[in-house]
């Protein structure tokens, strides 16, 4: 009886890392869209709507670190179109393509940083903040 037992628990705690394992590759394969997008815009939405999926998929106690990539990767997606819209709108003058830039740069940094954090299974450094982690 104790056997059947010992080994519904390791394939329990299989199952467990194995899920994580899974949740970290999503969160990673929203990272790359969201670099991807600076080329293809449209992968950006795909990333966006995939964290959102993800982000209440992740309601564990043992995945709070997780969580957070998937808020961070929300909160980018949002701030990252702000961006876009406005250096789009003053594109008629040169400071708007000074935002787009910016936007650009500041996407890429924002990625490498998540992805550095994820890699290290740690939660996002400062996940409120307007630029960068």
């Amino acid at each position: 009886m104790n056997d059947v037992s010992e080994n519904n628990r390791s394939d329990h705690s299989r199952s467990d890392h194995n899920g994580s394992e899974t949740s970290t590759a999503v969160a990673k394969v929203i990272y790359i869209l969201f670099i991807i997008s600076t080329i293809i815009g449209i992968t950006g939405i795909i990333g966006a709507v995939m964290a959102y999926v993800n982000n209440d998929a992740t309601g564990e106690d043992n995945e709070h670190w997780l969580q957070s990539h998937y808020r961070f990767q929300i909160r980018t997606f949002w701030i990252g179109l702000l961006y876009i819209v406005i250096g789009a709108s003053l594109s008629l003058f040169i400071i708007g393509y000074l935002i787009l830039v910016f936007t650009f740069f500041w996407l890429i940094i924002r990625c490498a940083k998540g992805l550095k954090q994820l890699a290290n299974k740690q939660p996002v450094n400062n996940l409120e903040s307007w630029l960068f982690t």
